[in-house]
């Protein structure tokens, strides 16, 4: 596999989940944050990190999705079936295939990301010229979070879903945000390797770790301070949470 340039930087972000827990008929990716959807402020992070090109991967109410966030410098890549997160990756390869250098992949339903949280990730990523860096955080109460298992140098052998967790790493406390960083290269050759032999049948992104640990390439991660930044809206409560922070963030920056 050729190497990328560090230099460049794309943007995946995956949005194709209708998200039944919100209950609502709207996509999860369009319900409001202190006016704005909460896509809007994931895509809002890719432009502010200077991203060349930003990929948004569409699948329920994807033409609801693309005009409500008409204005927007993006390009749209529509996952037809529900089929798993390497699969939504997977369906950016064609927008990007002329991209060379670092892609970093995130979830339409985590709008609360800083800049700067997101800026030490790519410097973390870069630095250590890892394949690819996942940004996790360290939890007290890890729950149903997937585990990440390292060795004794720090590199990320796999990523194991809580289900699937043995007893011994169901103690470990560094779980998957869902974001990652990946150069562009090793990214869409290794994400075609991926397949959906699990209980689910789903093509899972968090496979891409154990292939990269066979192709000696090196990974990483990078644990975040806050692990609020990362959370995921998948209820209502989450979303009146997330208006929450965002309220406050607002406020801080009126008083400063």
């Amino acid at each position: 596999m050729k190497k990328g340039k560090r230099g460049g930087l794309a943007a995946i972000i995956l949005a194709a989940g209708k998200g039944t827990r919100m209950n609502s008929d709207l996509t999860k990716v369009l319900h409001s944050i202190c006016g704005k959807p909460m896509l809007s402020y994931v895509t809002a992070l890719a432009r502010n990190l200077g991203a060349e090109k930003t990929v948004v991967v569409v699948g329920h109410q994807a033409s609801m999705v693309m005009e409500t966030m008409a204005g927007e410098d993006l390009i749209y890549a529509v996952q037809k079936e529900q089929l798993g997160s390497a699969n939504a990756v997977l369906q950016a390869a064609r927008a990007l295939h002329d991209f060379d250098g670092d892609v970093l992949i995130l979830c339409g339903d985590v709008p609360l990301l800083l800049v700067s949280t997101v800026k030490a990730l790519l410097a973390s990523h870069r630095s250590s010229k890892d394949a690819i860096t996942v940004m996790t955080a360290v939890l007290d109460d890890p729950g149903s979070y997937g585990r990440v298992v390292k060795n004794e140098k720090g590199d990320v052998l796999k990523i194991v879903e809580a289900r699937d967790a043995s007893e011994e790493e169901k103690m470990i406390t560094e779980v998957n945000t869902g974001i990652y960083c990946a150069d562009s290269a090793f990214l869409f050759e290794a994400v075609k390797k991926i397949d959906n032999k699990n209980s689910q049948g789903e093509y899972y992104f968090t496979d891409i770790f154990e292939i990269a640990s066979r192709g000696n390439y090196k990974t990483g991660s990078f644990i975040i301070d806050d692990s609020s930044e990362a959370m995921g809206i998948n209820t209502p409560y989450d979303l009146k949470a997330a208006e929450t922070i965002v309220a406050l963030r607002n406020c801080s920056k009126l008083c400063d």
